[in-house]
């Protein structure tokens, strides 16, 4: 993996804690089985693309969030219409369908997910962008290729940390993704995205972090009790209202970043006019 790759000190052992309380066994098989039945009924509709109306798509992806027992609380106003950049803190594989039902959107993602079974093949005929993190000089293309789709009234979603955090820790926001916004003079709307179990303060039960796998985490939601899911939509930052991509990052940050010395963002020299910006899961 490249050096100039964000990355995030959060793993499995030293961050997250065993969801407590826990549902029984039999209930948590029952929330995976109904969890995987929407999904793959996402993946039937999904050649129907635009054809499908968004307000579908936002109760869809509600639903694969509550199939597993996660309760949702939404906050703020709705998202606007046309070419829009939805940008979010990063705590889980939750994030994702609670962004899209803020505003259903092409999602920037990691090449690998595409190799990823169901998962992939859903991200794919969703539209989504592609980023290959590995390949510093790639990023000026998909950093033109986001402007592009947003140019055209596209919403893109990014995840700018580049990386999960637990959801107790959050890492500042990188700024190439926020240079396509400002190339296609397209508002940004930020997202805080915050997961609390039984009624208790920010929790690490959802979080998808380090090493940790898609079945552990999948397992651990399942089985935990009372995981709410908080989605804040933020106001609105207009084109123009910040003069560069660092003041706009800035202004985007949902969450206040955890002190330098916390955590370990590793950057290389950067390509020109760009910034590191990828999205690990």
């Amino acid at each position: 993996m490249s050096a100039w790759l964000p990355s995030a000190p959060c793993t499995p052992g030293a961050c997250v804690e065993p969801a407590a309380p826990v549902v029984a066994v039999p209930r948590a098989v029952l929330r995976l089985t109904a969890v995987t039945a929407v999904v793959l009924a996402g993946i039937v509709l999904s050649p129907l693309g635009g054809r499908i109306p968004a307000e579908w798509v936002r109760r869809w992806c509600r639903t694969v969030v509550r199939a597993i027992g996660v309760r949702v609380r939404f906050t703020g106003g709705p998202a606007p219409t046309g070419g829009l950049l939805l940008v979010a803190n990063h705590v889980s594989w939750l994030d994702i369908p609670l962004l899209a039902a803020v505003r259903p959107a092409r999602m920037l993602a990691k090449t690998e997910i595409r190799r990823w079974p169901v998962a992939g093949a859903l991200a794919a005929r969703g539209g989504a962008l592609f980023i290959e993190r590995d390949r510093l000089r790639s990023l000026p293309g998909t950093v033109a290729r986001i402007a592009h789709a947003l140019d055209r009234g596209a919403a893109v979603a990014a995840f700018p940390e580049g990386s999960t955090w637990c959801g107790r820790a959050h890492g500042p926001f990188h700024r190439a993704v926020f240079q396509a916004a400002l190339d296609a003079g397209v508002p940004v709307q930020p997202v805080g995205l915050r997961y609390r179990q039984d009624g208790q303060g920010a929790g690490t039960a959802a979080a998808f972090v380090g090493e940790d796998t898609l079945l552990a985490s999948l397992w651990r939601v399942a089985r935990a009790r009372g995981l709410v899911a908080e989605v804040e939509t933020r106001p609105v930052i207009p084109p123009g209202a910040q003069p560069d991509r660092r003041a706009l990052a800035r202004a985007a940050q949902p969450v206040t970043p955890a002190p330098a010395w916390t955590h370990a963002v590793l950057l290389a020299p950067r390509a020109p006019g760009v910034q590191g910006m990828t999205r690990a899961r």
